[in-house]
């Protein structure tokens, strides 16, 4: 009997998860219209206002209107992900390139962010934007989560899988930040999650990375560091 109700129950929940994912990527669009009015008004307003004190207003709602424009193409990407482009990527040369973009804000709040990558690095084939947008997610996710003096490690190396017998890439960033309870390293990659603001900001960088890893054939993990924090792991098929 619950060899039958299995299956049945999955498809529901497939059918769901399917539906909400239009709803999001429906209601986003409608959402980045007036977004977008909100923005290009409040840079016209700018251009013509001389006084500091009015600026400021000005600034901080053209600010906020770009911030949840980035939520809401997260959000739109996660419900309805481009079509890969595939070619050969060098991870080690991309989490160094992602790096060097992280380097100055990391300085800025007195984060130290360590990358201990291979030679030769290794490649694996995938779509070099969006693999870009996954790594990212984790590097600006473990640097939100850092207070000054902190730690963020980044490293690329290659293991044996268990599963299928054949190499992966594996990319792990931890951070010394707060950790995430249980709950919360449960529900880390659902963009549908109510506690998600209790835990590493907003936004759906975690979502983001999750859809695109598993669109490529790979998966990532969330752990508590041994230093403290949260070590993400992101594991990549090679060959």
């Amino acid at each position: 009997m619950s060899d039958q109700v299995a299956p049945a129950a999955a498809s529901v929940d497939a059918e769901r998860l399917a539906a909400l994912r239009e709803l999001a990527y429906g209601a986003s669009h409608e959402i980045n219209n007036p977004l977008a009015n909100i923005s290009a008004r409040a840079q016209a307003l700018l251009r013509d206002e001389p006084d500091p004190e009015r600026r400021r207003p000005l600034e901080s709602i053209q600010q906020q209107a770009l911030r949840a424009h980035e939520m809401i193409s997260d959000l739109m990407l996660f419900a309805r992900p481009p079509a890969l482009a595939l070619e050969p990527v060098c991870l080690a040369s991309l989490v160094r390139r992602l790096g060097g973009e992280l380097l100055g804000e990391c300085r800025r709040r007195g984060v130290r962010l360590d990358l201990d990558l291979p030679a030769e690095g290794l490649v694996v084939d995938g779509d070099p934007e969006q693999l870009a947008e996954a790594v990212r997610a984790l590097l600006v996710n473990a640097l939100e989560a850092s207070s000054p003096d902190g730690r963020i490690t980044a490293t690329v190396t290659l293991e044996a899988s268990e599963s299928c017998g054949t190499a992966v890439a594996r990319i792990e960033v931890a951070d010394q930040g707060r950790g995430l309870s249980p709950r919360e390293l449960v529900h880390a990659f659902d963009p549908f999650f109510s506690g998600r603001e209790a835990g590493r900001g907003l936004g759906f960088g975690l979502p983001k990375c999750w859809r695109i890893v598993t669109a490529h054939g790979g998966d990532v993990a969330l752990a508590a560091a041994p230093t403290g924090g949260v070590a993400a792991t992101l594991r990549l098929p090679c060959g």
